[in-house]
């Protein structure tokens, strides 16, 4: 790795220079002076209203795939940190070069991006600043951004979580695929979720061009937990080329972090927005996000999916209104059939026989395909250790949980003094 001059070194300054060791005004004079030597005399100095963290997001990803088309050109400070060390997505640390206190260069586009620390007495903060000499290539170079990073957001999932400080963004990658056969749903149900998903994304949307139906669609899951919502979620995800956006609301979810979410994710249509536990919208924000909802343009290019264990506690405003969500579907208990369905998916019968199959889609009544998951378990468990295993006792206790659980009587006898650390 070439080493990279640094503009601003402490030893060289006093009070004479400059009234302060940070003052920004200097620092982008020097870099101006870097710039003019690849660019000329017609530089420009822009800066943006809108914010371009998506800019930052795309160079991120270009420094870790030690892409040709950025360039580092110099450090700005020599007693600010130029190297930033990462995790990647197998786990394993990385060191690449800081987005603050570089400047990056784009020779295709001649432009230079750089983040640049200001330290005042009064606070700390940093801006970003952009330099170029021709306007089309700028815009250009703004829409390559975005077309990079829609092609990044391809490879696994971005999830955008609201926190104290901010929009916090993240990638997860698909580490289990799960296929559209292994989702176990209501066959009618299935059929309409991903023939409108398939729809949605097939030619470009020309289905709805076709017969002059709105860009946009919403719909919603609701239901019982551990019925396979997520697992629906993560086989719609995983089955798409399209990028997918997991929001995750919290506490901290206000008008400006949904202002920036459909911001990003409007950029990056077509694709998958996907809100999880959408009933846990604060209160105050509820009708911020509705209206943002209702905006024109704010949805174009996006499918919406939310999802909800407790329906009831759902604005009838979310559903009851076009273009907001078009459909809602219940995610239902198992019924036999499907209980039956799964358990020999998961692969029962290498521990019972297909008699005992059959008395346990029935024995399992009104438990969720997570506790069915969870018999499964307890079957190899006790099979791997006792060679044997009695079916029966553990549907029982299974069936005993989920009864404590709905009346959230925990208290009997039998677990009396038995809790607690």
């Amino acid at each position: 790795m070439k080493k990279n001059p640094t503009l601003i070194k402490f030893h060289d300054t006093d009070s004479n220079t400059i009234s302060h060791y940070y003052d920004y005004a200097v620092a982008l004079n020097k870099i101006k002076e870097l710039l003019i030597q690849r660019l000329g005399n017609g530089l420009k100095l822009c800066t943006t209203d809108v914010g371009i963290e998506e800019v930052f997001v795309t160079i991120e990803q270009l420094l870790e795939r030690n892409d040709p088309d950025i360039e580092v050109l110099a450090h700005i400070y020599d007693t600010v940190g130029t190297t930033t060390i990462n995790q990647t997505d197998d786990e394993k640390y990385k060191v690449t070069p800081s987005l603050t206190n570089n400047i990056f260069y784009f020779p295709a586009y001649k432009v230079a991006i750089v983040r640049v620390p200001i330290y005042q007495s009064h606070s700390d903060y940093i801006q970003d600043f952009i330099f170029n000499n021709d306007d089309g290539l700028l815009l250009d170079f703004l829409n390559y951004c975005i077309e990079k990073q829609r092609s990044f957001m391809l490879d696994g999932i971005t999830v955008l979580t609201d926190t104290e400080e901010g929009l916090e963004r993240s990638r997860e990658q698909v580490t289990h695929q799960v296929h559209r056969e292994d989702v176990l749903l209501d066959e009618d149900v299935k059929v309409n979720i991903f023939r409108s998903i398939d729809e949605f994304f097939s030619e470009g949307g020309s289905f709805y061009k076709e017969y002059a139906i709105p860009y946009k669609r919403g719909i919603l899951l609701y239901g019982s937990p551990g019925n396979g919502k997520t697992t629906l979620v993560k086989s719609i995800a995983g089955s798409v080329t399209a990028p997918v956006v997991y929001w995750q609301i919290t506490e901290y979810t206000n008008s400006y972090s949904i202002k920036e979410v459909f911001s990003t994710v409007t950029k990056m249509a077509p694709m998958i927005l996907i809100i999880e536990d959408i009933d846990s919208m604060p209160e105050e924000s509820r009708s911020i996000f509705l209206n943002t909802l209702d905006g024109a343009t704010t949805k174009e290019g996006i499918f919406l999916i939310g999802t909800t264990n407790y329906p009831a506690k759902i604005d009838p405003a979310l559903i009851n209104r076009a273009g907001r969500f078009d459909r809602a579907y219940e995610i239902k208990q198992p019924d036999e059939r499907l209980r039956k369905e799964y358990l020999f998916k998961k692969g029962l019968l290498q521990f019972i026989t297909d008699e005992t199959l059959d008395n346990l889609a029935v024995q399992t009544k009104g438990l969720s395909i997570a506790q069915l998951n969870e018999l499964h378990m307890s079957v190899a468990l006790e099979w791997h250790y006792e060679k044997q295993v009695n079916v029966e006792k553990i549907v029982k206790e299974l069936q005993e949980n989920l009864k404590k659980t709905i009346k959230q009587d925990w208290e009997s006898e039998e677990y009396v003094g038995r809790l607690g650390f």
